[in-house]
């Protein structure tokens, strides 16, 4: 990693299951029209930030939301396969109260049976990243589109945060971002969470 490049992670716009709180893992399930509406709104705000790289899920729900920014700011996308969100075995396609109902105790740990391990997410998120970064100039930013629970598992290991610390971040809305920059001494820091929203003022070098 050149230590002067950033890093937007954004989550992709609503759909039906989301609206529905079903677990959607990699079910390829679209975007619905508020999610249509809400890629375009968030792309007007990302695309100010003037982008050098804009890199997604292969999966429509991304991939649609990451175009939506393509198109505003003239870059063409690349799909990496690693920004997929978690395999969630057999909670897939299940509601949040079908969930807890079933496996009470798997619930509570984010623990889906059959499903994908969070840190292997978070790995494979990272390396996304990181393929990605090679597009970028020093000083320049990549946004990367992808999942609440993989994106926040890729910020979980950029940040080196342990695993008993997962939930010290909250999830990422619809359409919200974070935003990663580089720290003096090596690594990463996190800048902005769950934003949807652009500050007047922001000062990305000062690490005071």
């Amino acid at each position: 990693m050149t230590d002067t490049k950033r890093v937007v992670c954004w989550r992709h716009g609503q759909t039906a299951w989301n609206s529905e709180k079903r677990f959607q893992g990699q079910t390829d399930i679209p975007l619905n029209e508020q999610g249509l509406a809400q890629a375009r709104h968030a792309a007007g705000l990302l695309a100010r930030l003037r982008p050098d790289a804009v890199v997604s899920s292969d999966l429509r729900r991304a991939a649609v939301t990451a175009q939506t920014l393509g198109e505003q700011t003239g870059l063409d996308v690349a799909l990496d396969k690693g920004l997929r969100e978690r395999f969630g075995g057999q909670w897939e396609g299940l509601t949040t109260a079908e969930i807890r109902e079933r496996w009470p105790e798997e619930d509570a740990r984010l623990d889906p049976p059959g499903g994908e391990d969070i840190d292997a997410v978070g790995q494979r998120v990272c390396d996304a990243v990181e393929r990605a970064l090679a597009l970028v100039p020093d000083g320049g930013l990549l946004v990367a589109v992808g999942h609440g629970a993989a994106l926040r598992a890729g910020i979980n290991r950029m940040l080196d945060l342990p695993a008993g610390r997962r939930q010290v971040l909250g999830p990422l809305g619809n359409c919200s971002w974070s935003l990663l920059g580089p720290l003096r001494t090596g690594g990463w820091r996190l800048l902005e969470h769950n934003a949807a929203s652009l500050p007047e003022k922001r000062t990305l070098s000062d690490d005071r």
